[in-house]
């Protein structure tokens, strides 16, 4: 098969996903089009569609100077990605941690990032978790914190967890969750609120049953109704998060948009994951079973009527610019979405260090996907155009987001270098999240403990499904 050649736009270093050996990379771009190219000397050539539309390739950046981690767990020694802990070579501080509280799950999902329900491994004990507060803090902490699994919520004593990282001076926790318990639950709801919990990641596909059963084995949508309003009973806010996967639900990005606003001003936002392929997946993902950022943004302005604009959204502050996008809005009396971020390609602002990025994207997630602090006011009566923006900026606001997780077959180590989310393992080292979940073609991992992989060398396996998918949705189980 002949490959045409493309212009290369710049180069990289990436992973075989036979061997997991770091290897040179180059991005290509031919037409709109820029694929991620890589050979392994063992394993041969291999090419991944990494953005596909507009906005411009080129134009989606967003400069920083590199700022290495206040304290280092792990000493350099094979590079980037073998030797996370973090390491000084990592080039961003944490911005929010994940603590895996569980590998135990309620649903037997079709697509599951940590393959989850699998195993059988017991659940960290408090004293564990405490420990991994406490690394941390030792790092540099407090950051946010979201609790993930497996799912959290199977764990009775959730709560107290809530509560110890309060009481250990973490400011912002958010529960990672299919929502099932707190459909179900509204006193375990409570509980959580009770304890201190800030915020609720909620996956949420799609408006349709048809995309639930395709995606998680069952009707679900009237249960995550149900989680959205006993927390929005309880003033927890509530992040909607959809895994997209072409052909199943990117026909409905419009119609979540729409329900979330709905839900104002308990739901924050809508935090969009195209799907990845982690597990088990011997053969190369097509085009076709990819979407990439500039796609979503795409359909985010066809679905919405023009509701909403390319330019609304930009690159992130704190992670790569080819790792996510966000826009910021306001609802205004009436229904108008009233935005108040825009990309200007090729403007001339100042580079930010990567720090500064992190601690402003902390401080954002913490004011802007909990519950508003004010009191919702939606009579506006006596006040002009710009007081009742500044009104509504307080207790309307509402972000959309989206973040494109890697897997073996897009792996970009600069990104993963920039990477700001981060999993405490077991062992209580910091791992950037891509990393940690990055599997190798036949599902041996590099990170998640029992189907390790370092480099070329298996030091443990695990059984999984054929051709299971994992898609990155940000451990939403």
């Amino acid at each position: 098969m002949s490959i045409e050649r493309g212009k290369i736009l710049s180069t990289t270093e990436s992973l075989c996903p036979e061997c997991l050996k770091k290897i040179p990379a180059v991005r290509v771009a031919r037409g709109d089009r820029v694929y991620l190219e890589k050979s392994c000397p063992e394993h041969g050539f291999f090419q991944t569609l990494i953005w596909r539309g507009k906005p411009d390739f080129q134009s989606w950046t967003r400069p920083k100077i590199p700022t290495a981690p206040k304290v280092c767990f792990t000493e350099v020694e094979r590079g980037c990605p073998f030797d996370c802990g973090l390491c000084a070579r990592h080039r961003q501080h944490t911005c929010t941690a994940l603590l895996e509280v569980t590998q135990r799950c309620n649903l037997k999902c079709t697509f599951c990032f940590a393959d989850s329900g699998t195993g059988m491994s017991s659940d960290p004990d408090l004293e564990v978790i405490r420990g991994w507060y406490q690394r941390l803090l030792d790092a540099g902490g407090p950051y946010n914190i979201q609790l993930s699994g497996g799912e959290p919520t199977v764990r009775g004593d959730l709560p107290r967890i809530v509560a110890l990282g309060r009481e250990m001076g973490f400011n912002f926790i958010q529960l990672n969750t299919n929502g099932l318990r707190l459909a179900e639950d509204p006193g375990y709801v409570q509980e959580l609120k009770k304890a201190g919990l800030n915020s609720v990641f909620l996956q949420f596909d799609g408006t349709e049953e048809a995309i639930y059963r395709k995606l998680r084995g069952s009707d679900l949508l009237s249960q995550k109704i149900a989680a959205i309003e006993n927390c929005a009973a309880q003033n927890i806010g509530i992040v909607l998060v959809p895994t997209l996967v072409p052909g199943v639900n990117t026909h409905n990005i419009g119609e979540i948009i729409k329900f979330a606003l709905k839900y104002l001003p308990a739901v924050r936002g809508v935090h969009f994951q195209p799907v990845s392929y982690f597990g088990r997946y011997p053969k190369p993902p097509t085009d076709e079973q990819r979407i990439t950022i500039p796609e979503v943004i795409t359909q985010i302005v066809k679905q919405t009527a023009g509701m909403i604009k390319e330019e609304h959204f930009r690159p992130p502050g704190c992670e790569n610019a080819l790792c996510s996008f966000h826009g910021n809005f306001v609802l205004m009396p009436g229904g108008k979405l009233k935005c108040w971020t825009k990309h200007q390609p090729g403007c001339c602002g100042s580079v930010e260090l990567a720090e500064e990025g992190s601690q402003k994207a902390r401080s954002f997630v913490s004011k802007y996907w909990g519950f508003p602090q004010v009191e919702v006011n939606t009579k506006c009566a006596g006040l002009d155009g710009w007081d009742i923006f500044l009104q509504r900026v307080r207790t309307h606001s509402f972000t959309i987001s989206g973040m494109a997780f890697q897997d073996v077959w897009n792996l970009d180590l600069e990104r993963v270098r920039d990477c700001c989310i981060h999993v405490v393992n077991p062992e209580g080292n910091i791992i950037p999240f891509c990393a940690y979940n990055l599997t190798d073609r036949e599902g041996r991992s590099l990170y998640r403990s029992g189907r390790r992989r370092n480099g070329n060398h298996t030091t443990g396996s695990m059984d999984t499904k054929e051709n299971r998918v994992q898609p990155a949705d940000q451990g939403n189980h």
